[in-house]
């Protein structure tokens, strides 16, 4: 007997439904090989950096050794990791590859540190140069820093440029704005910390700044918690309140060179590497925003959950808790204001 299609078709589109869901919503997860929870951590936050995974899905690699090759292996990982299936996806063949490229397995490692080494790796082994200062680019914060001799006057520039802002936190309640202010304002250097002055042509009491040129679409923030007090390394627990969006144009004149011109100033926080456990040991977790649904999800190894925006601030500080190591805020689309007044 035929089904009549009234009956069928709801149910085709309920089941299609579903189908469409799943793929929205979930995302897979990576399994602890190694001590490996510092890689499966910045894995899920390039994963949810969908310009870094188009840039180089674009490349066609040619002659590269693809066993000790990092972003060969990246790319096929990240493949992997946006498939639509139940189980962690397979990204052993990355960590053997990190490790021929001496990031160990079975060894602690620095987040902040594995993160730049993969960046590095990106630029040194790929063959497309283009593609690699594309990537460079999508991370590059341009910066100005300048050393003012407090006896002559003279004051000396150079241009440098960073891929993560490191940012120094107070043992007390700090938040995000503060820290960067703190970043960017001037200080003295005397003593043993006086530079050397061309035009005085010995080491003087100096004044030292940085000042942004330019903001990359992907900004990423280094709350440096791990402090070296008389030759002991310890971790730093306390608040460091930060926003889900964060406007550049907000901070004072003096943070921006002379040569600063962007008007796409606004980022929305993305994905957020916490860290539990003290400064010998410890253990990596990631919340990432999902692309289609815009919500929160928590990545602890192979196990994946939904999450929400509060979840994400009660890793602000708490020394029962993880606490956030490093935060990644993705460009605003680009809008139709003026130009931030920035000279006040």
């Amino acid at each position: 007997m035929s089904v009549p299609m009234s009956v069928w078709i709801p149910e085709h589109f309920l089941r299609l439904s579903r189908f469409l869901s799943r793929r929205e919503f979930e995302m897979r997860g990576l399994i602890n090989h190694y001590l490996s929870c510092c890689v499966n951590t910045l894995l899920q936050t390039l994963n949810a950096t969908w310009e870094l995974a188009d840039i180089l899905e674009k490349w066609k690699p040619a002659g590269v050794r693809a066993e000790d090759n990092v972003p060969f292996q990246l790319k096929r990982v990240l493949k992997m990791m946006q498939e639509d299936l139940p189980h962690p996806a397979p990204h052993q063949d990355f960590l053997h590859c990190l490790d021929r490229n001496r990031i160990r397995l079975s060894t602690q490692h620095d987040a902040d540190e594995v993160f730049l080494s993969i960046l590095d790796f990106i630029q040194r082994q790929m063959d497309d140069r283009t593609l690699a200062i594309e990537i460079q680019s999508l991370y590059k914060i341009s910066v100005e820093t300048q050393v003012q001799c407090l006896e002559c006057n003279n004051v000396q520039t150079r241009n440098s440029h960073l891929f993560s802002l490191p940012l120094h936190i107070k043992e007390d309640r700090n938040s995000l704005k503060d820290c960067m202010i703190s970043f960017f304002e001037q200080q003295e250097l005397r003593g043993i910390d006086c530079c050397f002055c061309a035009q005085c042509e010995t080491k003087t009491p100096t004044k030292q700044g940085v000042k942004l040129c330019s903001l990359p679409q992907i900004l990423c923030i280094q709350l440096k918690r791990f402090r070296n007090i008389r030759g002991f390394t310890r971790k730093l627990n306390c608040s460091v309140t930060f926003p889900e969006k964060f406007n550049f144009s907000e901070l004072r004149r003096e943070a921006f060179s002379s040569d600063f011109t962007q008007n796409d100033c606004r980022y929305t926080l993305y994905a957020v590497v916490v860290h539990y456990g003290d400064a010998m040991f410890g253990h990596y977790t990631a919340y990432v925003r999902q692309r289609l649904s815009n919500r929160w999800f928590y990545a602890d190894d192979s196990h994946v959950s939904q999450s929400s925006w509060e979840d994400v601030q009660k890793t602000e500080g708490s020394p029962n808790r993880g606490t956030a190591y490093m935060l990644m805020y993705r460009k605003d689309p680009k809008e139709v204001d003026q130009l931030p007044d920035l000279s006040g």
